[in-house]
């Protein structure tokens, strides 16, 4: 029995899902594909990932390929309700809306893993962790799964090595075809849409900090930059720190960049990235924002402690007036501001995440009982045959190797 907010918003999840099927090309074909192959016929998937219309139309794609589909979301902010319904009028089983508390977060987890799924997608690890915890019974049936996020992939990697991995899963987040389109481009405008969406306010001539020069801080600090913002990059990678400079940035230590921003975004998949030492430095009226997975990058506790006035000033953005009158204002209560205050990514981008993770799923249906329980990188390929099949929608081709050209590169003398 579903748990959604209200069924009568139905209309407006199915014009947002139509809306965006317009624009993936690539998973139309794999939907078509799926039509006729039945790739997970008799099988029960589970996914818990961001719930809004592109991944809606995810699950269509997994239904069409004959799996019976339970879905939730991936943080308590980030699920839209009308398309919840939608999906849910169409007959899936959906537990989620926009706002659950943590308790009921939880629990909207566990009844999506109460079918015991022969496959599931996860986003952040949260589906996999009760897995390996109080619903491992829950697991009994399954195959194998794929991670969307770096966070997921982290803690995964880190069950992995300590030997506490128990399924299979594929490392979805660092296809080719997912992060460097995804991560960079995906979530560099998705973030500043939200940004700018929620708060009416120039990107130009503001001093943006992007914590994190991963592929989304990346992302994040070229938008910015088009946009005419000066950019400050804070890094605890050398290597990516010099990448920072080389691409026109500057870099320093957030205690450094602390008075001078204006907007800040974190981007690292970390926890107490912009702490109180941070906050009691910055300038009135700088908005606070994060584009990780989970809302630990930014001290909220701390924010919370040195307040003396704490208000909603408008939807996505809570005041926070400190003892000298300052005002530091924090985006949509430091979750995933491109998704709470915000669409998420463009459609034509998770054309190609969406895309990587069916096909995935298949490819972890075709090898039932052959993989161990490890992570796999998604193989070369499928990344290939999305990126192919990308290519050709938006236009363009490219050379093929002669055969001679074949035969020098093989040539090893």
């Amino acid at each position: 029995m579903s748990n959604i907010k209200d069924i009568s918003l139905a209309p407006s999840g199915r014009d947002k899902i139509e809306w965006v099927k317009s624009y993936m090309p690539v998973l139309n074909l794999i939907n078509r594909e799926f039509s006729e192959t039945k790739p997970f016929e008799g099988m029960k998937i589970s996914m818990s990932i961001h719930l809004e219309a592109k991944t809606a139309y995810l699950a269509m794609t997994l239904a069409a390929g004959g799996a019976e589909v339970y879905v939730t979301g991936c943080n308590p902010l980030s699920t839209q309700d009308d398309v919840a319904a939608a999906l849910v009028e169409m007959g899936f089983e959906v537990n989620a809306h926009r706002g659950t508390t943590e308790e009921e977060y939880k629990e909207d987890l566990i009844k999506t893993l109460s079918l015991c799924p022969d496959l599931m997608i996860d986003d952040g690890g949260d589906l996999t962790g009760l897995l390996h915890g109080e619903c491992r019974e829950y697991g009994r049936n399954l195959i194998g799964g794929a991670e969307e996020t770096t966070t997921g992939i982290h803690r995964l990697l880190a069950r992995e090595a300590a030997g506490q991995l128990d399924y299979t899963m594929v490392d979805v987040n660092d296809a080719d075809c997912k992060h460097l389109f995804d991560n960079r481009y995906g979530t560099g405008q998705s973030t500043l849409d939200g940004i700018m969406n929620s708060t009416n306010l120039i990107i130009a001539g503001k001093t943006v900090v992007v914590a994190g020069y991963g592929w989304c801080g990346k992302g994040i600090a070229m938008r910015s930059k088009g946009m005419g913002a000066n950019v400050i990059v804070t890094e605890i990678d050398p290597i990516k720190a010099i990448e920072a400079r080389m691409d026109g940035f500057a870099v320093m230590p957030m205690a450094e960049a602390a008075p001078l921003g204006d907007l800040f975004i974190t981007v690292t998949g970390c926890r107490d990235v912009i702490r109180r030492e941070h906050l009691e430095m910055m300038k009135d009226g700088v908005l606070l924002s994060n584009s990780g997975h989970f809302d630990v990058e930014i001290d909220k506790i701390a924010l919370e402690d040195m307040a003396v006035k704490v208000w909603e000033r408008k939807p996505n953005i809570v005041g926070y007036e400190l003892p000298d009158g300052r005002v530091l204002n924090l985006m949509a209560e430091g979750r995933l501001v491109n998704l709470a205050a915000g669409n998420g990514h463009p459609a034509e981008i998770m054309d190609m995440s969406f895309a990587i993770q069916a096909k995935s799923l298949e490819y972890l249906a075709k090898n039932k009982g052959k993989l161990e329980k490890r992570v796999y990188r998604v193989p070369a390929e499928i990344d290939r045959e999305v990126g192919a099949l990308k290519l050709a929608a938006m236009g363009s081709s490219i050379d093929t190797l002669t055969p001679e050209q074949e035969k020098y590169l093989k040539n090893t003398l």
